[in-house]
């Protein structure tokens, strides 16, 4: 039987990709996402809103019916750049909301037929921001949290066959990065030059730390972080 995996925010970029890697991976893969997929999804598809409170758990209570979830992969999530004197507390809230809150509710929704089953995987998708960035006051916060709960949950799921760790991307380029960061402009350039790898990364290179983790090669992994950022996190972190 092939493994099931649930990917959140899966309807474009880092998601997608992830998908697609896991559906390579010979997993079935099912996605949920706010939006419709920019492409055809390799797998069932659930339009699903994690901030709506009035639908999201029983939402999910039926995805899990139909699909027992062997992997989550707990990728949704929305930046709002603000420095701390211009974050408002309504932009605080929803970035809590979507990057933390809702991994905590898809998390619940999984793991008690992890337990069943006596085997799970959990990734939290956090940020190279958390150790440091202008101007994502809230966003860091959110993702530093996503690190706190996979320290905790690690703990206390381990004893059950569940890991959980947490994959950290730097700068990825996916279409909204681009649009913000022309190649050729300037801008880009210097997140190039920054980079000891001397290139940007791409979703596929976040697809392939996720494959690893979900794995049973990763099964002596748990309560970690993977920074998978071209080495920015012991180079120029403020970038």
């Amino acid at each position: 039987m092939p493994q099931i995996s649930l990917v959140t925010g899966a309807s474009k970029g880092i998601g997608l990709a992830i998908a697609k890697r896991l559906a390579e991976d010979g997993h079935t893969v099912v996605g949920i996402a706010r939006s419709d997929p920019n492409e055809p999804f390799p797998g069932p598809y659930y339009k699903v809103d994690l901030e709506d409170d009035d639908t999201v758990i029983d939402a999910l209570a039926d995805i899990v019916a139909e699909h027992p979830v062997d992997n989550l992969v707990n990728n949704a999530g929305y930046s709002l750049p603000a420095t701390a004197e211009g974050t408002t507390l309504a932009d605080f809230d929803k970035q809590i909301s979507v990057n933390l809150r809702g991994a905590l509710i898809c998390s619940q929704a999984v793991i008690a037929g992890m337990k069943e089953k006596k085997r799970g995987r959990i990734v939290n998708m956090a940020s190279r921001a958390m150790v440091g960035k202008e101007e994502r006051t809230a966003y860091a916060a959110a993702k530093a949290g996503l690190v706190a709960f996979s320290r905790v949950w690690a703990l206390e799921l381990g004893p059950f066959g569940i890991t959980v760790n947490n994959v950290s991307p730097g700068p990825i380029q996916t279409a909204l990065f681009l649009r913000n960061h022309p190649p050729g402009s300037d801008k880009y350039q210097e997140l190039v030059d920054a980079m000891p790898v001397r290139r940007l990364g791409v979703p596929e290179d976040i697809s392939h730390a996720v494959s690893y983790l979900v794995s049973d090669g990763a099964s002596y992994m748990t309560g970690q972080t993977l920074h998978v950022c071209g080495g920015l996190t012991v180079g120029a972190a403020g970038v």
